[in-house]
């Protein structure tokens, strides 16, 4: 990693914006205002996007010439729910055929080496059997890819929780993280977002594609944590240490649930009541509200780990 390839993240991310943006302008494929909708004004959800086309392009470049500073096999399950956030920020994909999508995933991800295994001790487990293994990882990875898909409902909530998890994960390993060269090009990416996000007008949104996306990417992420190859710099039993990291999205996706099925809807159904929508009624900014979630539970998780010592 070099200052180049610092710099050319930042700077693609921020021209594909603009030019994926015009692009859909001229289409017309807009962002829909309707009853949930947090903005007013002309806004396209091609975020993703961009973030999806600078890791790709920069990996393409460097598979041509011959360096593989990360496993590019990895683009195939992310690629693949990208294209699945693409065709719902289109047509409204049912959730049905979305969750189909993401088991394929999950098992295409625990095929690449990325499979949680072992408990730690968790409810007195430790190593699984292999078939329970896979089982679990994919009922993880449907659960974190939707908690991110769910937060993502004001400007640069999602955006925000992505950069602290991953920074969070890469901090915490005293190792060298295989997936390090990765994540950083993906935070540098989503960094031009913000700007967008939070413009007055001709707002660009992360969109489905770029949730789903950074979803897939957290679960990659927390499957290595989880596993023997991440050495872990504190004391701590990792499988509550990453509910811990994703205390936010995981805490707004089962209050959610509880409350869509108290009310006898779906829990899939969309509506107003995640944290975020709270907090707005409350008269709360969006840029507020995206410091104070990520960071307020990133509070809540700190004191956790420091008082109980697991």
């Amino acid at each position: 990693m070099n200052i180049y390839t610092l710099i050319i993240s930042f700077s693609l991310s921020t021209l594909l914006i603009q030019i994926i943006q015009n692009l859909f302008i001229r289409l017309n494929k807009l962002d829909i205002i309707n009853e949930r909708s947090s903005h007013s004004t002309l806004a396209t959800r091609t975020g993703g996007a961009s973030v999806f086309l600078t890791i790709f392009i920069i990996s393409t470049y460097w598979y041509l010439k011959g360096e593989e500073p990360y496993d590019f096999s990895i683009l195939i399950p992310l690629s693949m729910m990208f294209i699945i956030g693409v065709y719902d920020d289109f047509y409204n994909a049912d959730f049905k055929l979305k969750f189909f999508i993401q088991i394929i995933v999950a098992k295409m991800i625990i095929d690449q080496g990325f499979i949680i295994d072992d408990f730690n001790g968790v409810l007195g487990l430790n190593e699984i059997p292999r078939i329970l293994a896979q089982l679990f990882t994919i009922f993880v990875f449907l659960i974190i890819v939707n908690s991110i898909n769910f937060i993502d409902g004001i400007d640069g909530l999602a955006i925000t929780e992505t950069i602290k998890v991953l920074l969070i994960f890469e901090y915490l390993n005293s190792g060298n993280s295989k997936l390090f060269i990765l994540s950083i090009i993906c935070i540098l990416s989503l960094f031009p977002l913000y700007y967008y996000n939070f413009k007055k007008n001709n707002k660009v949104f992360l969109g489905d594609a770029g949730s789903l996306f950074l979803g897939t990417l957290i679960s990659i992420y927390c499957f290595y944590f989880l596993s023997s190859e991440y050495s872990l710099k504190i004391t701590f039993n990792k499988p509550l240490l990453s509910i811990l990291i994703l205390l936010y999205p995981l805490t707004d996706l089962l209050r959610v649930f509880i409350i869509r099925l108290k009310n006898k809807k779906s829990p899939f159904q969309p509506d107003n009541k995640h944290l975020h929508h709270v907090l707005l009624r409350k008269g709360l900014s969006h840029w507020k509200i995206s410091i104070i979630l990520p960071f307020g539970f990133l509070l809540a998780a700190s004191l956790i780990v420091y008082f109980f010592k697991i």
